[in-house]
């Protein structure tokens, strides 16, 4: 089997529509209705702008075909972040101000890369990363 991509993270949370909200405000994902018979008030799928499913957030209460314990709001166990490849560092670093939020910047100038460590309404730990442009 050959891995052809990352398809998209799912998150079980009790705050839906605030971190449908959150990952909309930041990252301008776009919010969609999951497939039926899932209920919106249980399910938001998060796109990006090329139409790639980036995040699939449930509700805690929705169905899931591999059911497990989960416990919204805890620190994410073994995974320890899902890092993100995004675009304008200076506009995601001043909505997150906006916001309020706690964050720390990470500088890779060895390999053009900047790095913002934040975590979503549910204790998420994400790695923004924004590498430099490379040559023309």
């Amino acid at each position: 089997m050959i891995v052809e991509r990352l398809d998209h993270v799912n998150i079980i949370t009790d705050r839906l529509k605030e971190t449908a909200r959150f990952y909309s405000e930041l990252l301008d994902l776009e919010e969609r209705d999951g497939p039926i018979p899932l209920k919106p008030e249980q399910v938001r799928w998060m796109y990006d702008d090329r139409g790639n499913a980036i995040l699939h957030l449930n509700s805690v209460d929705c169905p899931r075909a591999f059911d497990r314990s989960v416990c919204p709001g805890a620190e994410t166990g073994a995974i320890h972040h899902v890092a993100l490849r995004c675009g304008d560092f200076d506009e995601v670093q001043a909505r997150l101000d906006a916001r309020g939020a706690e964050y720390k910047v990470n500088d890779l100038s060895s390999i053009g890369l900047r790095q913002i460590f934040t975590a979503d309404p549910n204790n998420v730990l994400l790695e923004l990363n924004f590498f430099a442009a490379g040559p023309a």
